[in-house]
């Protein structure tokens, strides 16, 4: 059911484009993501639920596998080489892309330009679309390492304002976690929340709109149009 956040008009402001992240919105990986750090962590003597996932990587916007003490910079670099590697071998298992995805992609494309801004690797983002049809529908994507700080800082959402050539508040998010929220709205930037079951109590009181389903969108940008 769609939520609006206090105060918040649907039809104050226009938007120009939209921005959506990839993993938790487009596909469901952040499972996969989670099982791989957990295995590894795991090895280390470090047992970690869904909650401390929620913490450190969806709401700081952190790596997990700082929660280890005691390793060297090349330590570290080998055990996140190897979380990587499970991750890859989980996406090539099969990545399932969320319901209603891409209807409403397909509803709202050639209304509005729309791009793809997540943290993923161009890997790992790879591995996953070489299994979906969705890229179809957006102008561009952005990665890890095509703007200086990810999210929850707001350069990566800042950098495609400026590429898609629209103005910050013209621009309309899709997210789910709070890091991205965060993100989003430091850019200054309206963002509608799908909320992860993965990342647990987040604070959504940012969003312009909390949505159940992907399929309430198109009706928001119709009213932000």
């Amino acid at each position: 059911m769609l939520e609006l956040a206090a105060g918040t008009g649907m039809g104050q402001l226009m938007i120009r484009a939209i921005f959506w992240d990839n993993d938790g919105v487009l596909v469901d990986t952040e499972g996969l993501f989670f099982a791989a750090n957990r295995e590894i962590l795991a090895e280390q003597g470090i047992e970690i639920d869904r909650d401390d996932f929620a913490d450190v990587s969806l709401r700081q916007g952190r790596s997990i596998l700082e929660l280890i003490e005691g390793i060297d910079r090349t330590e570290f670099e080998a055990l996140r080489l190897r979380r990587n590697q499970l991750y890859e071998v989980a996406l090539r298992g099969g990545v399932r892309v969320f319901e209603g995805v891409e209807a409403c992609l397909d509803r709202l494309h050639g209304q509005l330009p729309m791009a793809v801004v997540t943290s993923s690797s161009p890997e790992h983002f790879k591995i996953i679309h070489e299994q979906t049809d969705l890229m179809q529908y957006f102008e561009f994507v952005l990665m890890g390492g095509d703007y200086d700080r990810h999210k929850p800082h707001p350069d990566p959402y800042l950098a495609a304002a400026e590429r898609i050539g629209v103005a910050p508040v013209d621009c309309l998010v899709v997210e789910d976690s709070e890091r991205g929220l965060q993100s989003a709205t430091r850019a200054g930037m309206r963002c509608i929340m799908i909320p992860n079951p993965l990342a647990g109590e987040a604070d959504l009181s940012l969003a312009h709109a909390v949505v159940g389903s992907v399929s309430e969108i198109p009706e928001i940008v119709t009213g932000l149009m």
